[in-house]
């Protein structure tokens, strides 16, 4: 802070936590087992988001790229652009993120299953997982289509698919976590537990996943969140709550946190309304990106570990900005 205190170091209250959140890996390499060429570390901190002052962040909050099982329908223009004809298979895409774009980091989200959306078999879903699996070698996290009844045969499949390579597996929800917890329990993967918006209700999940014996520290909390200017305020809160608790003690609320960024912000008019529609708001080629950025620092200073992103440019930007946040350290007299 001697930038703008004329070499005078600023006095702050540091405050000392007694919890810290759990470490979790994602991927298997050789040596644990599997086939990918890192494992992603997240978690392990002591203290709120880059207050390197008042305790360690071991891990930098990792940044992961979403790709779809089919061609997504109704895509915005500027998704389009940034993938092309690799947007025609996942396995195409899955390439283009990590040999062109240099990404370390996927989530292989499975709409295609979705009754409503194709009804894809979950046998199906998991040929696709192993066709990922051996084309690209990046840690894997792995989203059910979003129907509960269906997710809980699919997640089966595509995690038995994915067996030693310790993926993050989601969602697990109250009305299908039994299913879920035993398939990534059989197969060697981490879990995302997902409840709405409410403290209590992720608590009470966590504690009915770690009851069936699995353990509390490979559980990655996904709070239903939202995007900028649409209820990211409300979510903000209560990110912020549930890693206060994890600091003060709390082991049910210690896990890293999650936010699917970009399968909120792409949904939004900002994202997708044309430049003909919405001539006040901007270049369209720069506005979804920027609802991207803007909303994932917010949830960054929340205490996101994970953050889930659709644009690669979102993805630089963001890595420029972690970085930074990352390197910063206090003067504390």
């Amino acid at each position: 802070m001697r930038d703008t205190m004329n070499d005078e170091i600023l006095k702050l209250g540091v405050q000392n936590w007694p919890g810290k959140v759990y470490e979790l890996e994602i991927g298997a390499d050789s040596q644990q087992g599997g086939t990918r060429d890192k494992v992603i570390r997240v978690g392990g901190q002591n203290c709120m988001p880059f207050l390197h002052f008042e305790g360690e962040m071991p891990n930098a909050p990792r940044l992961a790229i979403e790709i779809l099982d089919i061609k997504p329908q109704e895509y915005p223009q500027e998704l389009v652009k940034a993938f092309g004809v690799a947007l025609n298979n996942p396995v195409d895409w899955a390439k283009k993120c990590v040999q062109d774009y240099g990404f370390d980091f996927l989530c292989l989200r499975f709409i295609g299953a979705h009754p409503d959306w194709g009804d894809k078999s979950s046998q199906e879903c998991a040929r696709i997982v192993e066709k990922v699996l051996k084309s690209v070698k990046a840690p894997l996290i792995i989203v059910g289509c979003g129907d509960p009844e269906k997710d809980q045969d699919l997640l089966f499949e595509v995690s038995s698919a994915a067996q030693g390579e310790n993926c993050l597996i989601g969602m697990a929800l109250e009305n299908n976590y039994k299913s879920v917890v035993a398939s990534c329990i059989s197969n060697g993967h981490s879990l995302i537990a997902e409840t709405p918006i409410d403290i209590n209700l992720c608590k009470q999940l966590n504690i009915l996943i770690s009851d069936m014996g699995f353990p509390v520290e490979k559980i990655v909390i996904h709070h239903a969140t939202a995007s900028l200017g649409y209820g990211l305020e409300y979510t903000y809160s209560i990110m912020e709550r549930t890693r206060l608790a994890a600091l003060q003690g709390d082991k049910l609320l210690s896990q890293p946190m999650i936010s699917f960024v970009g399968w909120e912000v792409w949904k939004t008019k900002e994202a997708k309304a044309s430049e003909e529609e919405m001539p006040e708001w901007g270049e369209l080629s720069k506005r979804g990106v920027f609802w991207e950025v803007v909303t994932s620092i917010a949830y960054l200073q929340a205490g996101v570990d994970i953050l889930v992103l659709n644009h690669p440019s979102s993805i630089i930007r963001l890595q420029d900005i972690i970085k930074d946040l990352m390197s910063r350290e206090e003067i504390i007299s």
